[in-house]
């Protein structure tokens, strides 16, 4: 029986979630994301969750990045905007929100399941829509991630997880949730990335951590951010954040090493007793509306008020 992946090896089976990895697969062929599909999933999903955001030209200038407001607007609406404008919808936890999406997850991860032994935990479907020309800027993300294009063309640069591209106090600031998952970014850094160039039917995933910036093509963008933790990786997590908590109330300067050894079994118990006691204060990370969401506006976007 053929998966979702149509071209897993037992060399990337081993290697999902311990390596950059590419994938082709057949998702962009279902009709869920026509046009039709996709102006009807926008006008389901509740716009107070929705994440909307445009940003600036330059990769460098990633406190460019602004989050908006799509108010009042219908699917049809918000997917004209997205074609001609600048802005980038992210439909966070698409799974739980849109039944189609989460009987999509489901498949997803029953195949990763059965060809890598991926056992998924805590799984969020991002459904990511977006304007041609846009990008992401450089960030990271907690989990391990997977990302599958189903429409246009974008460039991936992945990074090691690991100094300079992210330092051990970085992490544990992103983990900790004291700062947000973007931060500076030094364009010398390319020269260490894998490059992926992401057309309809590849998928790309990558190691736990590590810093990655994109570029849309000139044209409209529509991707699957598949986020999960595994008990591997959120072992991980955890010895970050227990890592953070000892910097923090010790004054000690741990080091961060992979591996289930007693040092990181000691620090994953640290941050098991600092959740359950709240000794962490999770500081107010997202950011304010400054724009709205207009399809006839130039760029898709207009002032708020």
């Amino acid at each position: 029986m053929t998966g979702v992946i149509l071209d897993w090896t037992p060399e990337k089976a081993a290697a999902f979630g311990k390596a950059n990895l590419q994938f082709r697969h057949a998702l962009h062929e279902r009709p869920l994301f026509s046009d039709e599909g996709l102006a009807e999933a926008l006008h389901r999903y509740p716009r107070d969750h929705l994440g909307v955001f445009t940003m600036g030209d330059d990769p460098v200038a990633w406190r460019s990045w602004r989050r908006g407001s799509a108010e009042g607007l219908s699917g049809d609406q918000l997917l004209d905007a997205v074609k001609t404008g600048r802005v980038w919808y992210n439909l966070r936890n698409a799974d739980k929100h849109l039944p189609t999406y989460g009987a999509l997850t489901e498949e997803v991860f029953a195949d990763k399941a059965a060809n890598a032994g991926v056992r998924a935990l805590r799984r969020d479907l991002g459904l990511l829509i977006s304007s041609p020309g846009v990008q992401v800027f450089y960030h990271l993300d907690t989990p391990l991630v997977s990302l599958w294009q189903v429409r246009g063309q974008k460039r991936v640069w992945v990074y090691p997880p690991t100094a300079p591209f992210v330092t051990d106090e970085q992490l544990e600031r992103i983990v900790l949730r004291e700062s947000a998952e973007q931060f500076a970014y030094d364009p010398a850094w390319d020269a260490a990335a894998d490059v992926f160039d992401l057309t309809p039917g590849v998928a790309v995933t990558w190691r736990q951590n590590a810093p990655h910036r994109i570029e849309n093509a000139e044209v409209l963008n529509v991707s699957l951010s598949f986020e999960f933790m595994t008990p591997r990786a959120m072992l991980r997590a955890n010895v970050i954040y227990g890592a953070g908590v000892l910097r923090r109330r010790t004054g000690l300067k741990p080091t961060l090493r992979d591996g289930a050894g007693p040092g990181n079994l000691a620090k994953a118990g640290v941050a098991r007793a600092a959740k359950a006691l709240k000794l962490q204060t999770t500081m107010q990370t997202s950011l304010p509306a400054t724009f709205r969401v207009d399809p006839l506006a130039p760029h898709g976007v207009a002032p708020l008020w």
